[in-house]
Formats: structure tokens, C-alpha cells, sequence
């Protein structure tokens, strides 16, 4: 019986010049900014030009491109060779915002013909932005399309034990190569406006519910930790504290600041520059004692592993 699985994941530009369009196709989202097309279509247009310059000079830092995809390709490989072993399975990607689009991929998938498709978000925490809103474009493309396939859907994996296992593996590499015990683990996730988690969005709950299992599984009480949040763009209050205001205290206290993107699973513009670079910047500007950053999930066995019994779980 031949299987697809849908990988979602946001995207990337892909060179300079995507860079503008990239953030349209970001703002442009209903998910993103809940207002009608008419009103969303022109102000997304603005933000993603007044944006666009900022943005560009974050890819420059990394290539003049994101690395999203060619790691996202990377994972679904490694998925599909892990799901080999089990059945028919062929791995699919599909970004939100920039290539490879779900118009695209259905194409690829009409082609291939599976009996059934699993839908996988590569967004282990659940918000109606992100996993909702590429859950949703599949869902209604295959509507338009007329096309019927037996579906299931991951909606969240907050706490799989996979996935646990792998955040927990790649903190506790970094916390041996540091010598000085006076830091503090922040665990920073993206941020969200307050409003959407006031409405009833499981994201901020789903990412202290990973981290209570990580600091659980870590088994050092004497661990001190705090859940931060970054990224924040616009006037609208957003969930905190902010990443880069806790880098700021807890530097001026002398610590170590070790980082944990908790709800990132590849390394992108928010791991590598603002993470790598520029908090980094800010935290030895502070006086922090040392600065390390705990890499993003990406191919790490227990992760892909645990992608993979969470497709196999579908299937039962």
C-alpha cells in the first residue's frame, strides 16, 4: 500500500530578489493577519516592502538565501529511508510561504498515486499560524482538486518521546564542553501575538509542555532555566518575556547564556543570525561569562526516529 507524507514547513527565500515576495506570501496569510482580502492583500504588500530591506540584510548574513529547504529535503529523506523499512512510503515537502508550494507538490502527488497521505507539520508545537494554516491550504486544495485520498493529520508532537529524547541528547553535548556552571538554559521559541493565544491557540502551553519534559528527562534540578520568546515584529503586544530582555538580565548578571530553539527544527534566518549573531552580539555586549547556542534538531537520529512512529502510529 503506497503512503505520501506530507512534510509542511514555513520556507525560505531562496535568493535576495525572493526575499520581498517571500514576506507577501507570509503577511498575505488570514492566518497570519485576520482581516479580509481586500484590506489584508495591500497592507501585506506594504509590510513586505517596508520589511524586505531588514530582511535582506539578515539572509546576507547566510548566503544570500535561506537553508531551509535544503535542509527540510535533508529530513525527509532521512524519514523516507527510516519509513522504507516498514512499508511504501514516499516523503513530499511542502513550503508555506515560498517554494515548493502546495499547488506544486499535489501535482507530484496525483502522480505517485498513494492510497493514503499522512500530513506531517515540522512544527512540533501546535498554532493555528503555522501547522493550522498549511494543514488548512492542503486540505483545501484537495478540495478544489476533487481529489479524495484517505488523509490523516498530525496535528502536534509537544511531547513524543522521540523528540524529547533529541532535544535532551543535543543540551546535554552542549552543557559538557562548559566549564563554568553560573548560566542560565533559555529555551527560546518564536513568538506569537498575545491575541491569538488569548483566543484559544494550545502554542505557549504546548512549548512549556516541552520543556517541562526536557527538564525532566535532563534530571538535574539544579538546572536554572526560563522560556523566552524572539521574533517579534509589529506594535501588537506579543507572549514573553522577549529572548533578547532575558539575554540582557541574565548577562548583566555575569552568567553563561546557553540557548535551546526549542520549537525550531532546522536551522534558519532566526537560528543562524538572529540566535548565532545577533544575540550573541548583545549578550557579550552585556557581560555575559560565555555564550553557546544548543544546535536546531535537523537530522538528529532520535528526531527522525520519532517522526517516524508517529507516521507508523497513523497507520494503526
Amino acid at each position: 500500500m503506497k503512503k505520501a507524507v506530507i512534510l509542511f514547513n514555513l520556507g525560505g527565500p531562496d535568493r535576495l530578489e525572493s526575499v520581498e515576495p517571500f514576506l507577501f506570501n507570509l503577511f498575505n496569510d488570514p492566518a497570519i493577519i485576520s482581516m479580509p482580502s481586500i484590506f489584508r492583500y495591500p497592507l501585506a504588500k506594504l509590510i513586505s516592502k517596508k520589511r524586505a530591506p531588514i530582511s535582506k540584510n539578515i539572509y546576507k548574513e547566510i548566503g544570500n538565501k535561506s537553508p531551509i529547504l535544503e535542509l527540510t529535503q535533508e529530513q525527509a529523506k532521512n524519514l523516507e529511508n527510516n519509513l522504507s523499512k516498514k512499508g511504501d512510503y514516499k516523503c513530499f515537502v511542502v513550503m508555506r510561504c515560498w517554494h515548493p508550494r502546495a499547488s506544486n507538490v499535489i501535482k507530484k502527488v496525483k502522480e505517485y498515486n498513494p492510497e493514503e497521505i499522512i500530513l506531517l507539520p515540522l512544527y512540533p508545537q501546535y498554532s493555528a499560524s503555522t501547522s493550522g494554516s498549511s494543514i488548512n491550504e492542503w486540505n483545501d486544495l484537495c478540495k478544489k482538486e476533487n481529489y479524495n485520498v484517505k488523509t490523516k493529520t498530525i496535528c502536534c508532537y509537544p511531547t513524543e518521546n522521540n523528540f524529547i529524547e533529541s532535544h535532551t541528547s543535543l543540551i546535554k553535548k552542549t552543557l559538557e564542553t562548559v566549564e563554568n556552571n553560573n548560566f542560565k538554559l533559555i529555551f527560546s521559541a518564536h513568538g506569537l501575538p498575545e491575541s491569538k493565544i488569548k483566543k484559544g491557540d494550545p502554542y505557549q502551553w504546548h512549548v512549556e509542555e516541552t520543556v517541562k519534559e526536557i527538564m525532566l528527562k535532563l534530571k538535574n534540578e539544579n538546572l536554572d532555566h526560563v522560556i523566552s520568546y524572539q521574533s517579534r515584529v509589529g506594535p501588537m503586544k506579543w507572549i514573553g518575556p522577549p529572548t533578547n530582555v532575558e539575554i540582557v538580565k541574565y548577562s548583566k548578571e555575569k552568567k553563561g547564556i546557553i540557548i535551546v530553539p526549542v520549537a525550531f527544527v532546522s536551522e534558519h534566518s532566526e537560528t543562524l543570525v538572529e540566535l548565532d549573531i545577533e544575540y550573541k552580539k548583545l549578550a557579550e555586549k552585556n557581560g555575559c561569562s560565555f555564550y553557546k547556542r544548543v544546535p536546531a534538531l535537523g537530522i538528529e537520529e532520535n528526531f527522525i526516529k520519532g517522526l517516524a512512529e508517529l507516521v507508523l502510529r497513523k497507520n494503526t
